[in-house]
């Protein structure tokens, strides 16, 4: 492992030396391209120097209590060393980890109610609030794509994009069925109900980058339609797509022009397409990613959302938090971190079996 970090620091070094000639930005793709990668060096580089370091203090300090006067100051830096080289020594493994290559990629979220009528059409209408509120905490932009309301402004389904670097390295972890416990504003008698809606979190893909035989694309237009189905426009400008071989279907409807939509279907199904693909390779290995975070699939119920108790859980990290109403704000960073904390360890404890 020593070696393969000093590889990636000799490798590290040779960007730094390439991106000071005069000449390193005659070709802008490759530049950038390379200043990617030595970004991505860089915090294994780091890593590894206050690593050698911690070392490097350890020796001195071991050297030093050869000194009665000395010992004993020289016993607690030694300790304090021997403690941060051990923490970067774990912080070093999990940033040699395989790199999951969608990360920095924009992501295209699903919302569809599930069970419980119009009480999970309110509660998939929550859960756009909480991610919009979310994108917004982190700079990120949200393009929306498909959105059907309800009479009562629930959601039947929302397709959306968010947009930002990063944003799939964070939302991924949100796909499955998120279940809610809470009073509905339509209850007179004050009973607790249970309902659900599932969410897809899919890595946003050019058409590009998923091969699609046009022939196998049947295009629909229909007019874009508000609550209650009532007409917002009176030209068939939205799309629906629909893949023949798979029958996965795209729908767009938000923008005016039915080329724009179009376009923003093609990226939904080809985001679609790629994930399917990404499965069949996922099962072609036993165990790969079924890990304690879960597998992402939509039937799996992945958390639960109290109002009478105030309480968010987690069931794949058994994490319980009492601050319903700021996750339901978009405060979503402390169960994400838990997860993708859960999602590192479980990685190193394959790599290192």
């Amino acid at each position: 492992m020593l070696q393969r970090i000093q590889g990636i620091c000799d490798k590290y070094e040779e960007l730094c030396v390439r991106s000071e000639q005069p000449d390193f930005y005659a070709d802008p793709q490759k530049a950038a391209r390379l200043l990617r990668e030595k970004n991505d060096l860089e915090p294994i580089v780091t890593c590894y120097h206050r690593y050698r370091q911690a070392e490097a203090e350890m020796a001195e300090a071991q050297e030093l209590m050869s000194d009665p006067e000395m010992k004993e100051f020289c016993q607690e830096t030694y300790s304090d060393a021997k403690a941060m080289k051990e923490k970067l020594w774990d912080e070093l493994q999990i940033l040699l980890l395989p790199k999951d290559v969608n990360d920095e990629k924009s992501v295209i979220v699903e919302i569809r109610g599930g069970v419980g009528g119009e009480e999970s059409a309110l509660f998939a209408h929550s859960l756009f609030r909480m991610y919009t509120m979310f994108a917004a905490k982190n700079g990120w932009t949200v393009e929306l794509m498909n959105y059907s309301e309800t009479e009562l402004g629930g959601v039947k389904e929302a397709d959306f994009v968010i947009n930002g670097r990063g944003a799939y390295s964070r939302m991924k972890y949100e796909s499955g069925v998120h279940r809610v416990q809470r009073v509905p504003e339509t209850e007179s008698g004050g009973r607790v109900h249970t309902s659900t809606a599932t969410v897809a979190v899919l890595p946003e893909m050019e058409a590009a980058d998923v091969q699609i035989n046009p022939g196998d694309i049947e295009m629909q237009v229909y007019r874009a339609s508000g609550a209650g189905g009532q007409h917002v426009n009176k030209t068939s400008s939205a799309v629906r797509l629909i893949h023949k071989p798979t029958g996965l279907v795209a729908a767009c409807q938000e923008e005016r022009s039915q080329v724009q939509n179009r376009e923003k279907c093609m990226r939904m199904l080809a985001s679609k397409l790629y994930e399917i693909e990404q499965e069949k390779l996922n099962s072609a290995v036993t165990g790969l990613r079924r890990s304690q975070v879960g597998t992402g699939m939509r039937n799996e119920r992945i958390r639960t959302y109290n109002f009478p108790q105030g309480r968010v859980t987690d069931h794949r990290v058994n994490l319980t938090l009492y601050k319903i109403d700021a996750v339901m704000d978009g405060d979503l960073d402390e169960l994400i971190n838990a997860l993708a904390s859960a999602d590192q360890a479980e990685k190193l404890k394959n790599a290192q079996s």
